[in-house]
């Protein structure tokens, strides 16, 4: 049974690294878990990503280490307990683990051996369908946008509202998806504004955190959805 923690972002304002979904993070793991196993690949200063990370998850009781600590990617993959992957660059994040060899690997012991996975903004885009909706600028060539694919649709962390008082002339995030959506084979897109998680447990699907999410189906109109609730449909797109 696939078990997935999706969190939009690590930081929300007026917290530090992971407060606010910190209790989620602890009930989500089971008991057998005594170490996760962080993939630091989003960011260029991987030794202070993963001191960062190491720290927040030793408040929470577990061990951390960082895959790039070990000899081999694939083999820190086989071994580990659970999975998380930190955010920052999404194009950097998904070039990485294609280089290391360990798409089809994490995909494999997350979908048939259980593992669970702890994705955040980027670690969560790259759990998706693809990181075509991604926010992050392409400093980086990853050989495919195909993502890791651990559930079929993709997510926008850190999705934000049009603000009608704002003076931007720029598309807007709605508008951005929207046009993603004019491509016939694009997937949903679940818009997770900030302090919003995503939790999937085999074929159900449960919005968690402190904020809403907004999803958006190709010719359909937006919907809104609020923490506790299902969107288990989008697992069988």
């Amino acid at each position: 049974m696939r078990r997935l923690l999706l969190i939009s972002n690590s930081t929300l304002h007026g917290s530090g690294y992971l407060d606010h979904c910190k209790e989620q993070i602890k009930s989500f793991l089971s008991s057998s878990v005594q170490k996760v196993l962080f993939a630091p690949y989003a960011l260029h200063d991987r030794d202070a990503y993963t001191k960062l990370a190491r720290t927040a998850f030793n408040e929470m009781g577990y061990d951390l280490d960082g895959i790039h600590e070990h000899k081999s990617a694939v083999e820190a993959v086989k071994a580990a307990q659970a999975i998380f992957i930190g955010g920052g660059n999404t194009f950097r994040l998904l070039k990485t683990l294609y280089d290391e060899k360990i798409v089809e690997l994490i995909r494999e012991r997350v979908t048939n051996e259980n593992v669970p996975y702890i994705g955040s903004s980027a670690g969560t885009n790259v759990a998706t369908h693809s990181i075509n909706t991604t926010n992050d600028m392409p400093i980086v060539h990853p050989p495919t946008f195909d993502a890791i694919g651990l559930v079929p649709f993709n997510i926008n962390p850190h999705y934000l509202d049009p603000d009608p008082n704002s003076k931007h002339m720029g598309e807007t995030r709605e508008a951005r998806i929207k046009q993603y959506h004019e491509y016939e084979t694009s997937p949903p897109v679940l818009g997770l504004r900030e302090g919003c998680i995503l939790l999937v447990e085999g074929d159900k699907a449960t919005l968690k955190g402190k904020t809403g999410a907004r999803l958006f189906v190709r010719g359909k109109e937006p919907v809104e959805y609020q923490p506790d609730d299902d969107l288990s449909a989008l697992l069988s797109n």
